[in-house]
């Protein structure tokens, strides 16, 4: 098999353990299903870097150290040359696809497809397999008009449909928000199955990571999945939803936010990590309340 996501250098037993994960490891549905489970509710997502440094690494030996040994997280592409590299170490095959992120996009002016995701290929059988949206499905869903993902209270469906600009492809959705589907499902995402790279995927984290558009640049934006719970930092503003109940949301002040990546969402960061990071908050929160310009006068 061609080695293409550098797993030679994965340290696949650190990676296990960082998952908590002792089953099997022969390349089959129920190794995946397990290994897709324990990533995503066990490896964070977070986009301070891209926030603090403009500057996020995607070689195997940075993304383990950094989501594996420091116990710090990141977003999809991290997570996906991460997934990706255990998979083909395992003896998984695959391809790596790129997604639309469809929430909240005006449909006539298309984001760009920077959502990074895997499509795995078992006995004649394709599963989407996406560890790295932050509320992500808990199990891979199969390639199939109407396949779903039903192992948690968040459900998702797949459809084969129109997408950007009258093209043909995937769409996944998901429920909750306005209802734009039939039964309340939304569009979550769009993906066609052009195979990607990693150097397709260098040049999409280029511009997440660095874009002063990006809004993984603008804000901090940081997410933990659970079971029976989901929890968002969207810069200030610290939202839980429960399957049920009412969304509770809390606005935080930037001292506060160490301590709550640490308590709520395991997320670690050192003392000089944490001081940029409040420093950088102070900065936002005061421009977002700074007033604007005068208007201008006519005449």
């Amino acid at each position: 098999m061609t080695i293409m996501w550098s797993s030679e250098h994965l340290d696949l037993d650190a990676y296990l353990t960082r998952l908590g994960y002792e089953g099997d490891r022969t390349p089959t549905l129920e190794t995946l299903r397990a290994l897709l489970r324990a990533h995503v509710l066990t490896v964070r997502w977070d986009t301070l870097d891209s926030f603090l440094y403009r500057e996020v690494r995607l070689d195997v030996p940075s993304v383990q150290d950094k989501l594996v040994r420091r116990g710090r997280g990141g977003y999809c592409y991290e997570h996906v040359v991460l997934f990706a590299a255990a998979l083909e170490k395992l003896g998984f095959r695959f391809t790596a696809v790129s997604g639309r992120v469809q929430l909240g996009a005006d449909s006539a002016h298309p984001r760009p497809a920077t959502h990074a995701m895997l499509i795995v290929d078992l006995d004649g059988t394709r599963w989407l397999s996406d560890v790295g949206f932050g509320h992500s499905p808990l199990e891979p869903i199969e390639l199939v008009d109407g396949g779903r993902s039903e192992a948690d209270p968040w459900p998702h469906l797949l459809r084969w449909q129109e997408i950007t600009h009258g093209s043909p492809g995937w769409a996944v959705h998901q429920r909750g928000g306005e209802t734009e589907g039939p039964d309340g499902w939304v569009v979550r995402l769009v993906f066609t199955g052009t195979p990607q790279y990693p150097v397709d995927y260098a040049v999409g984290n280029h511009f997440v990571a660095t874009h002063d558009r990006s809004p993984f640049v603008t804000r901090p934006y940081v997410q933990r999945r659970g079971t029976d719970r989901y929890d968002t930092l969207d810069a200030l503003v610290w939202t839980t939803e429960r399957p049920g109940r009412d969304r509770v949301t809390r606005t935080v002040g930037p001292h506060e936010v160490p301590e709550l990546l640490d308590d709520v969402f395991g997320i670690r960061t050192d003392p000089e990590e944490a001081r940029l990071l409040v420093t950088r908050l102070r900065e936002l929160d005061s421009a977002r309340h700074r007033p604007g310009p005068p208007p201008r006068r006519s005449g």
